[in-house]
């Protein structure tokens, strides 16, 4: 009698064992689960915020190969006017000298920079995607070290130099009221500013990095689509 009651009372404790066991192991896969249900929905939002911001750089890489492609025109041509009189200049041609502007270009790298910097990173399965993420932010960081170097160039060698040589009247429109002031003003002197060895080298210099700064556009475009056709494959 007392080994039967034994017996049942120990089936009983080793079937409150096994529910025991069997609960735990049911709410250990629910918590790995939920894990892997918030992973993925971190690394969905940081492929959604990558890719817009892809996005917006390759419109804006379009505009900087395209921007940068007309610059380098101009400066050749400036070039070409080495040696040649300010009265053998067209109109044309003083107002390409004279226009020195360089645009911004705001790359966005806030979301890449995030994920490389953070333990994001860690949440991208695909290793192939993580090795272009690396690649990527490599080469906007160049970019904008170029820009940076194109930006000085126009700021402290050429634009001081033209100051020196270039006249403000020139730009007053064709007006009886200016006429006064277009009569007596000191004129500008093209015919010394395109002789001034430091204003041919600082054209020379922005011609050379616009030329390398629009070669890292073209890479980076080539980047950025690829990345996004990744990031689509994994949205997808």
């Amino acid at each position: 009698m007392g080994t039967r009651k034994f017996k049942s009372y120990a089936l009983y404790a080793l079937g409150e064992i096994v529910l025991i066991v069997i609960a735990v192991s049911i709410a250990w896969k629910i918590n790995d689960l939920n894990d892997i249900r918030k992973n993925n929905l971190e690394e969905d939002k940081i492929y959604i915020n990558l890719n817009e911001e892809l996005e917006t750089n390759l419109r804006l890489v379009k505009r900087i190969i395209e921007e940068d492609s007309q610059k380098i025109i101009c400066l050749e041509n400036t070039l070409n006017y080495v040696g040649r009189r300010g009265t053998e200049l067209s109109k044309s041609a003083k107002d390409s000298i004279i226009n020195i502007a360089d645009p911004a270009f705001e790359l966005q790298d806030s979301s890449i920079n995030s994920i490389v910097s953070t333990s994001k990173l860690e949440t991208i399965d695909s290793a192939k995607l993580k090795d272009l993420i690396a690649s990527y932010l490599a080469k906007i960081e160049l970019f904008k070290s170029e820009d940076t170097q194109v930006k000085a160039i126009v700021s402290n060698k050429i634009k001081p130099i033209l100051e020196k040589h270039i006249s403000l009247v020139d730009l007053l429109p064709d007006n009886i009221k200016y006429n006064h002031v277009k009569v007596y003003a000191v004129g500008s002197n093209y015919s010394a500013l395109l002789a001034n060895k430091e204003y041919q080298n600082s054209i020379i210099d922005r011609l050379l990095r616009t030329q390398h700064r629009l070669a890292l556009a073209r890479i980076i475009r080539s980047k950025t689509k690829t990345l996004i056709s990744h990031l689509n494959r994994e949205l997808n």
